[in-house]
């Protein structure tokens, strides 16, 4: 698979295209006033420990307090030890109990480990990491750990002794997939530069006031050209000489060999509309999502989760309805793992898969979704066979918020309903509101204030919607045009004092 990363620096925004195939596989945005929060450390201030969830609020100095939960207290290998226990069937080893462990007032060094999405501020962490090139530096303890991803048993052993020998006292240590086949030396010098970041913000945590950040993460560009910018990767392309410049020394120090493999763009043209990127980010929030035989996705948002439909739409299959109902859901299994990468859509997803008959093409389609996501980065998790009603299932790690909010924000008028009222409903709480009016015996000449279409829908049929609203309430009712107003919307003026009464009979 030929894989390239795009980097594009503009004024407000910076923006990171990865490319696979030449078909855009994940986006990330960053812009000034929005800047990613993960990793960062901050001094904080305990405000409540709650036993009832096992939690505590720590404000951090965030529009909202952060929330900690137990087991982003105790050591990560304990409580990865013990979340095993529980998935084996096994009796899961006990956490401690969260007001043995942190009280309220106390002063506290926490790391983001999710950021605030929506009306939840940011999940934190006591556990402190900080991430290397090759390796993440954990203080406290003294264990080492190997990716997962790295499977081969003798290079893990390797790795392992290797890790052994060089580990200073007083700190854990995971090897990262990029340590794979990387020597003593180079080790060395990672940990060299993490342990003295380390040794830097724990000085200035102590002179700093609460709530502070103490220790800021490396900005998107740069923690990408640290995580992925590997040689797996064909080519990186980057418009801002500054960029280029900084990239070629990083990777001086602790990558040589890909220096080549950087490339800076010089042409007039803007470098997403050269190589093909701002067409599919144009697309990227949209809910219809067409596959190239004809089916297609609908994805909602909710706050509980996201679901996504599969019709069959225009596909063109075989007679065979079946047959035809099983390409349809092959196609989207692996069209779903490719949108909630690239939407970068975390927690809870629901999709509902055509009906199928056959046990065994659900069972076909659902180890297809499983082999598809193995491309994420992110944790996934698919349950294992379709329910009953055809409804697959999947959870996926919700770092920070989806591209959906951030390039938009809640609708003003729907207040994220996704629907408005129409001109029926508005003008049935118009005549309920008269209705107030005259029981309170409130003023009888009023000039009612609407939008467009709900004045055209009052005087429809020769104006009888208006003589009826008139009749039954008693009012004397004039309508006029506000073109500022939304179909659900409405202003009333009393003629009498000449003010807008609009909130005095509404609920």
């Amino acid at each position: 698979m030929k894989t390239e990363i795009f980097i594009n620096q503009g004024i407000h925004e910076s923006r990171i295209a990865i490319v696979e195939d030449d078909r855009l596989a994940e986006i990330w945005v960053e812009r000034p006033e929005n800047e990613r929060l993960v990793g960062d450390i901050y001094k904080g201030t305990v405000t409540a420990v709650l036993p009832s969830l096992q939690a505590a609020f720590v404000d951090i100095g965030l529009e909202r307090t952060a929330f900690l939960q137990v087991r982003d207290m105790i050591e990560a290998e304990n409580a990865e030890s013990s979340e095993r226990s529980s998935r084996n069937g096994r009796r899961p080893r006990s956490l401690p109990v969260i007001q043995d462990l942190i009280k309220k007032g106390e002063e506290v060094l926490v790391q983001i480990a999710k950021e605030p999405i929506s009306t939840k501020g940011a999940r934190v962490t006591t556990e402190l990491t900080l991430a290397g090139r090759f390796m993440v530096l954990m203080p406290g303890r003294s264990w080492v750990r190997v990716s997962r991803k790295i499977s081969q048993v003798q290079e893990r052993r390797r790795l392992r002794e290797l890790l052994l020998n060089v580990q200073p006292k007083g700190y854990s240590v995971i090897v990262r997939t990029e340590g794979k086949g990387k020597s003593e030396k180079e080790f060395k010098r990672d940990l060299k530069n993490q342990i003295k970041t380390y040794e830097r913000l724990i000085k200035r945590s102590k002179r700093l006031p609460v709530p502070s950040l103490v220790h800021k993460e490396m900005g998107m560009t740069s923690s990408v050209i640290r995580d992925l910018f590997t040689e797996r990767i064909d080519r990186l392309v980057v418009d801002s000489k500054d960029l280029y410049n900084e990239i070629q020394e990083y990777l001086h120090w602790v990558s040589p060999e890909l220096r080549k493999r950087v490339e800076l763009y010089r042409d007039k043209r803007p470098i997403f509309d050269a190589f093909n990127i701002e067409q599919g980010l144009e697309k990227v929030n949209e809910r219809d999502v067409w596959m190239k035989r004809g089916g297609s996705l609908v994805i909602d948002h909710a706050e509980a989760g996201t679901f996504i439909d599969v019709n069959s739409a225009r596909s063109t299959g075989t007679k065979d309805q079946e047959e035809s109902n099983v390409n349809t859901n092959l196609e989207a299994a692996k069209e779903v793992a490719h949108q909630v990468r690239l939407r970068d859509i975390g927690g809870i997803i629901v999709i509902d898969f055509i009906d199928m008959q056959d046990e065994r093409s659900r069972r076909k389609v659902i180890d297809t979704l499983i082999e598809e996501v193995k491309m994420d980065r992110a944790k996934v998790s698919v349950s294992p066979q379709i329910s009953e009603f055809g409804l697959g299932e999947m959870t996926r790690q919700r770092v920070r918020p989806n591209l959906l909010h951030t390039h938009s924000e809640a609708c003003p008028i729907c207040k994220g309903l996704g629907r408005v009222m129409g001109p029926d409903t508005t003008v049935t709480k118009i005549e309920r509101w008269l209705r107030r009016s005259y029981a309170a015996n409130g003023d009888r000449r009023y000039i009612l204030r609407v939008h467009e279409d709900v004045a055209e829908y009052i005087n429809q049929n020769r104006g009888h919607r208006l003589k009826s609203i008139r009749k039954a309430t008693k009012a004397r009712l004039e309508i006029e045009v506000d073109s500022s107003l939304t179909t659900q919307d409405y202003r009333f003026i009393s003629e009498k004092r000449n003010i807008d009464v609009t909130t005095e009979f509404k609920v």
